[in-house]
């Protein structure tokens, strides 16, 4: 299938990509280069021996993304372009609405028309805010505590409702958890043109002098070591879990909406992450500790039994493989998708 994939010169874009072209399919990157790098291309065709169609466009230009998906005559679309820094969402919300959720909406109806009828959407953990409970399933209530986690959460909304009215349309939602890790060629990895908010990027920084040491907020925390629990997915599952999503998409011929946790159901404390980080690599992690950061969840993991079931996929990689890939892509590539590949 021709699968056209916004945001693809991202982080979980890009992998998502390698992952398509080894199940067969030819994706086709729509990127407005603001938060990515062009320089991931050739990395791709590195790894792939494959030009990767590409267009610099904005995702919310309807009438670039008409011409896109009428030349590639695309098949169906991953959409992963987004703003998605919480602490930037509640200083700015309308560039998230404006971004996130309004061009969502446009990007559905150019699908519509155009009889694109496949869309898998990125959605958010995040959707659920501070869950009453530790372990989260698809059935605990969604109450995001920012304007990221709503828009997000209103992008699913408009997709369930674009699945009813319209038919054969099929939509799958994944709700990430902590994404993390690299490919472990280590030539493609995580490069932001922001600093990074996540756990692991801001350890590999910390490590490699770009940053000053971590802060871990809080250390005081009903848990086993006193510091907070994540459930840590791997960039590559993940980037697995979008193909099982486009099969399951492929064999529902009907039309429907479903929506997935994409997680490993394991949690790792922040220490024990550090920890790892240090032992696989042979680095220490400069660290010390703060107060806690209100709204922070003591434990947080999904329950994925449902993606497991439905889609045919489960997590795979551990948490040692996922430092060690970070580090890989670190130490591999310093300056990112700046650096040279060797001859």
């Amino acid at each position: 299938m021709n699968i056209l994939i916004t945001g693809g010169c991202g982080y979980i874009g890009s992998h998502t990509a390698l992952e398509l072209i080894a199940a067969g399919h030819r994706p086709v990157i729509v990127d407005n280069l603001v938060n990515s790098s062009r320089g991931v291309l050739g990395r791709l065709k590195e790894l792939t021996g494959q030009d990767i169609t590409f267009y610099e466009q904005d995702f919310q230009d309807a009438d670039a993304m008409r011409l896109v998906i009428s030349t590639e005559a695309i098949d169906g679309v991953i959409h992963f372009a987004a703003h998605k820094a919480v602490g930037e969402s509640m200083q700015d919300p309308l560039k998230y609405y404006q971004n996130n959720t309004a061009g969502f909406a446009a990007l559905l109806a150019v699908l519509v028309d155009a009889g694109v009828r496949t869309c898998i959407f990125s959605s958010t953990a995040a959707v659920y805010g501070n869950p009453p409970e530790a372990v989260v399933t698809e059935e605990t209530p969604c109450r995001p505590e920012s304007p990221y986690g709503w828009s997000k959460y209103m992008d699913e909304i408009i997709l369930h409702d674009t699945c009813a009215a319209v038919p054969g349309f099929t939509g799958i939602a994944l709700r990430y958890f902590n994404v993390v890790g690299a490919h472990a060629s280590g030539d493609i990895g995580e490069q932001s043109k922001t600093p990074p908010q996540n756990l692991l990027p801001v350890i590999v920084d910390a490590c490699a002098g770009k940053r000053p040491p971590l802060i871990i907020n809080g250390n005081d925390y009903d848990t086993p070591d006193g510091t907070c629990l994540r459930d840590y997915i791997h960039v590559v599952d993940l980037a697995k879990a979008h193909i099982a999503a486009l099969n399951t998409a492929a064999r529902t011929a009907e039309g429907s909406y479903r929506v997935y946790n994409v997680g490993t159901g394991h949690t790792t404390s922040i220490l024990e992450l550090i920890t790892t980080f240090e032992k696989v690599n042979g680095v220490q992690v400069p660290y010390s500790f703060g107060p806690r950061r209100a709204g922070d969840p003591v434990a947080y993991s999904a329950n994925p039994s449902k993606a497991e079931r439905e889609l045919h996929w489960k997590a795979e990689k551990t948490i040692e493989n996922a430092c060690r890939d970070a580090w890989h892509w670190q130490t591999k590539h310093p300056n990112g998708f700046d650096t040279p590949s060797p001859a």
